[in-house]
């Protein structure tokens, strides 16, 4: 979710852009995407960034990608800290070099960003966006850490260890795919504590941990006796107050090991991985690869508890296991929330 303007939430203007694309676009796309198989080579794919490799969100995708590299099925190139203003510029350099794969995250970039699919039309488009694909671009797929299942998990364990009743939630930006993790977080929360009240802050960027620390510490000063940290820079102050915090996508309890508890994990690969299968069979359309994000799907999962291990009560344990059980199965569905969350 990296972009440091939130520009994407004019829905008119994306309308726009698809009628604008003309009708002899529209039916060169609806073409299809290229049945080329690419089965017996390495599908080269290309990916940009608009934030450090170390961001917890792109680490997740950077990382699948080298996954399936290392695998030997792709050639995998990447690009960090792109400007907004450049994304387009470097993504058609991407295609123009022959790339047939191209990743990233375009919530800042939405209308460029298609309006560049739509003149490569034998060039696959994976990108994180808020909004859905369109069946008048079939080559531009879009995804979104639907990390919801385990950021519910981690609230049940939140709830149970919090003594003060009183969490802090320390988020980049009040959009889609922040606002469902957090909702999901605080939904377990309240089941295990009902009572708890919740400080809610968004800082307005995607890496800024120095913002995301400060307003941490304005929340520990208010009561808070454990952290969400949605961002990087909240960990740090939850450790050097003496406070609990809980990870988000990424498992960082080995830098925290006295303050993370729990971490919600977002794994990329089974979304990559389907991409990649497609593009390499000639079959890839515009999809919702949101599913993939899905706890059932493998997608995300909760990071063991390491060091709290024995510091977690046995009856919160069994009651995540069986969360987890049901989850997978079906028989338990976390109600995905996108509304913003708020101070309680």
């Amino acid at each position: 979710m990296p972009s440091n303007t939130i520009t994407r939430f004019g829905a008119p203007t994306r309308r726009n852009l698809l009628k604008a694309a003309g009708a002899g676009t529209a039916l060169a796309a609806l073409g299809g995407f290229s049945t080329r198989a690419f089965a017996q080579e390495k599908l080269k794919v290309a990916a940009i960034y608009t934030v450090p490799f170390e961001q917890q969100w792109v680490s997740r995708l950077h990382q699948a990608a080298n996954t399936a590299k290392d695998r030997g099925d792709i050639e995998y190139v990447a690009t960090e800290n792109v400007a907004n203003t450049d994304y387009e510029r470097v993504m058609r350099e991407y295609a123009e070099a022959g790339n047939k794969l191209i990743l990233g995250e375009v919530f800042g970039v939405e209308d460029a960003a298609r309006s560049v699919a739509a003149d490569y039309p034998d060039v696959a488009f994976l990108m994180g966006s808020s909004f859905k694909p369109d069946d008048a671009l079939p080559n531009f797929s879009t995804f979104d850490n639907y990390i919801q299942d385990a950021s519910y998990l981690t609230g049940l364990i939140a709830g149970a260890m919090t003594k003060s009743k009183n969490i802090g939630m320390v988020g980049g930006y009040p959009i889609p795919e922040v606002n469902r993790l957090m909702n999901a977080f605080m939904a377990g929360v309240k089941e295990v504590a009902p009572d708890t009240k919740f400080q809610v802050s968004f800082i307005g960027s995607w890496f800024d941990p120095p913002k995301a620390k400060e307003t941490a510490f304005a929340q520990i000063d208010g009561g808070a006796d454990l952290l969400y940290a949605e961002r990087f820079g909240v960990s740090d102050a939850a450790k050097e107050k003496g406070v609990l915090a809980i990870g988000n996508v990424i498992d960082t309890q080995a830098d925290y090991p006295e303050t993370v508890v729990a971490s919600a994990l977002w794994h990329f690969e089974p979304t990559l991985d389907h991409a990649i299968a497609q593009v390499k069979a000639g079959t890839f359309k515009a999809e919702d690869y949101g599913i993939y994000s899905f706890m059932k799907e493998g997608g995300c999962s909760i990071a063991p508890l390491g060091t709290f291990d024995s510091k977690v009560p046995d009856e919160i344990k069994a009651m995540v296991t069986e969360k987890e059980k049901a989850i997978k199965d079906g028989s338990f569905t976390v109600e995905i929330d996108d509304s913003e969350p708020k101070s309680s």
